[in-house]
């Protein structure tokens, strides 16, 4: 299962599409703000009922969010034994060289910018997939 948190419903849409177009057919969770990807993670909110036994293969994770930024949302999420070691893919159209350092300093395992042309964006995706969910061994689940 992937999370994605975007606010964006074009960038959502073209993501979902891209994921679709590669044959990535995993079950995908979207969460449009940083206060809404938390309470999906640690179950809070309107997710308290969710299946925590059950968490992301992947989050892909924008930075500029409404509510709580991605940083502060990857913050969290490396500060917590539940969340620590989820793969987390920065993908931002964001071009700031210290949004970058800021993302690999908290722990982000990549950083991909969201390329604008919608082949080159579908392209990254399949990438993304292919790596993740084919070629990456990932953590064990705690």
């Amino acid at each position: 299962m992937i999370l994605l948190v975007e606010d964006n419903p074009d960038d959502e849409a073209l993501t979902l599409r891209a994921l679709k177009k590669n044959n990535i057919l995993n079950d995908v969770v979207v969460a449009r703000d940083g206060v809404e990807a938390l309470d999906y993670l640690f179950g809070k909110g309107m997710y308290a009922d969710r299946d925590m036994s059950v968490m992301p293969h992947l989050i892909l994770l924008d930075l500029k969010l409404p509510k709580m930024d991605g940083l502060e949302v990857l913050r969290h999420l490396r500060a917590d034994d539940r969340t620590k070691i989820l793969p987390v893919v920065i993908l931002t159209s964001s071009k700031e060289e210290q949004d970058l350092i800021n993302g690999y300093s908290l722990g982000a395992n990549s950083y991909v910018r969201k390329p604008v042309d919608f082949s080159q964006f579908s392209e990254s995706v399949r990438q993304l997939g292919l790596y993740w969910f084919v070629l990456n061994e990932s953590p064990p689940r705690v």
